[in-house]
Parts: structure tokens; sequence; C-alpha cells
């Protein structure tokens, strides 16, 4: 990696756990002190929360557009991901021509001009003219203006191929974080910078001990045990940082996944999804060091030791 890489300049707001462990009202004080941050980019999905509560699908989008309504906001950059049927982490999904239009025209009435990107959603198709179908949607929806993008395929390299005549400019999220990542599996058919990185937090990973129930990492089932001796490497990493004095040390999981995220040479921005207003202002005040202080190294030293 050059020493004159650029780093990731975008933050987005993620809302995967709104109406699950994050409240409307916590929902909206986080809006609220993100956009008074000057920070104006906002993501969401059709299936949001995924909780397994069938009476809380589209639930974090609805809380998106009353705050979007109450506050007469028309400057947000909403990026929305379609085509999942439920909320209960199955991989239905439903991504013809027509229905992404109707979404579309559904969205665009929902969210009017804070509507910036519309990307597919959790795409496990393998049928080439299937996928066809959809790209012709993405004509639709780059003809209105709007940004495409992907989110979740599983066949990147047939959304590649296409590309090479339809010629989309996507903007595309995938998984990055110190226990996985999906880079390579995307870079290896999209060579621009255009990735956006979400699950930075590897699932709610903490640095110190103790989860509470609210943990997105207990609501999500995974259990953080596993993951002593990368945390342990982590700590150790963060230890070796604090002997250069020049820069704000390191203290938090969140700062460890900007870092991992931000410093990838094809990351275009970084989703982040605080639960409560003091972790959003951390993470802002943070993201704000990485354009003052070089942590280069710390990247490096993280990159180590995922790969032993």
């Amino acid at each position: 990696m050059s020493a004159n890489a650029p780093i990731a300049d975008e933050l987005v707001l993620g809302t995967a756990m709104w109406g699950w462990t994050v409240d409307k009202v916590t929902a909206f004080q986080l809006l609220d002190a993100w956009y008074a941050a000057g920070q104006r980019k906002v993501d969401t999905a059709t299936n949001y929360p995924i909780d397994r509560v069938p009476e809380h699908f589209r639930l974090a989008e609805q809380i998106l557009a009353e705050w979007i309504r109450a506050n007469g906001v028309e400057d947000l950059q909403v990026n929305i991901k379609v085509g999942s049927l439920n909320n209960m982490h199955t991989p239905d999904h439903l991504l013809t021509r027509s229905f992404m239009l109707m979404m579309l025209d559904e969205y665009q009435f929902l969210f009017g001009n804070n509507l910036q990107t519309f990307m597919v959603h959790w795409d496990n198709r393998e049928d080439e003219r299937e996928i066809e179908d959809t790209f012709r949607a993405f004509g639709e929806v780059v003809a209105k203006g709007l940004r495409p993008g992907l989110s979740g395929i599983r066949h990147p390299e047939i959304y590649a191929s296409l590309n090479g005549t339809y010629g989309f400019d996507f903007d595309i999220q995938l998984k990055h974080n110190v226990v996985q990542s999906d880079v390579e599996r995307y870079a290896r058919h999209f060579s621009a910078r255009c990735f956006y990185a979400y699950g930075i937090n590897a699932g709610g990973l903490k640095l110190e001990e103790g989860y509470s129930d609210q943990s997105s990492i207990k609501a999500r089932g995974a259990d953080p045990e596993k993951f002593d001796s990368l945390l342990n490497g982590i700590r150790t990493v963060i230890a070796q940082a604090k002997e250069n004095k020049n820069r704000p040390a390191l203290n938090a999981m969140h700062q460890v996944g900007l870092i991992y995220a931000a410093y990838h040479p094809q990351m275009k921005g970084v989703l982040v999804g605080p639960s409560k207003v003091h972790q959003l202002e951390s993470t802002l005040d943070f993201f704000r060091s990485l354009r003052q202080y070089d942590y280069r190294d710390v990247y490096e030293e993280l990159v180590k030791l995922n790969q032993n």
C-alpha cells in the first residue's frame, strides 16, 4: 500500500438496528446529532431491522421518513437497499425490473429529494438473464439522476460481466472488518475505488469485558468468547500504538474498525452504526482524527494480525 494512498472520505449512518436495539427516540437523537455535525449520508433497507419480528418489517425506513417529515429536511443523501421480502433473515427476495421500479416510485415518494442511491440487496441469483432484467431497472434509476448500488451479492462476477455492456458507476457495500472481509471477492471484478465497508465493529465486539443484553452482538446471537485470541492481538496492537504520543490514543473497537476500513485502498466510504449519541460523537471525533494524524502503521499491523 502506497504511503500516499487516499483513505476513505465518506461516513454513512447505518440503521440496521433501528426498531430493534435502537428505539425511535434514540434514532431521532442520532439523526439530530448526525445532521448537526454536517453529515448527510444515511443508509437503510426494506428489511431493517432483521430481528425476525414480522411487525417490524420496514420499520427502520419508517423511522427515518418520520424524522425527515418532522424536520422538513430535503438535503439528506439516503441510500435504500431493496429486494428482501421479509426481515426473518431468509434469502427470499424479488429483483425483477417491474418490482424494482415499483419500489423506486415508492421510495421517491417516501424520501423525495433526500433519495440518492438505489441498491440491490441480498441477490443470490446466478441466472444471467434474470440479473440483466435488474440491470434494465438500473438504467431507469440512473435516468432519474440516482446512483445505482449493490450490497450482499453472491455472484459479483456476473454483475461485473454484464456491466461491461452497461457501464454503471456502482456504489458497492460489503462486509469488511478484522474478523471477516468480502473485499477480495469483489475486488477481482471491480477495480474502481467504489466500496463502502459495513460491519466494521465485527458484529459488536468490544475490547473491554462484558456485554449487556441490549448489545448488538448478543442480539445477533453471536458468542464473543470465540474471538478472545483475536481481541488479545488487537489489544497488543493498540498498546504498541500508544507509544506514539503525537496522535490521539486508541481505546475502542470502533476506532480499530474505522482504521481497518478507511485505510483499505479501495474503500470509498464507511458505514457506522452507533446506538447512542455519545458513540456517534466519538466516531465523528475519531474520523476527524484520521484526517489529521497518520494511523497507517496501525492498519498494517491489523492486516498482519488478520493474516495470521
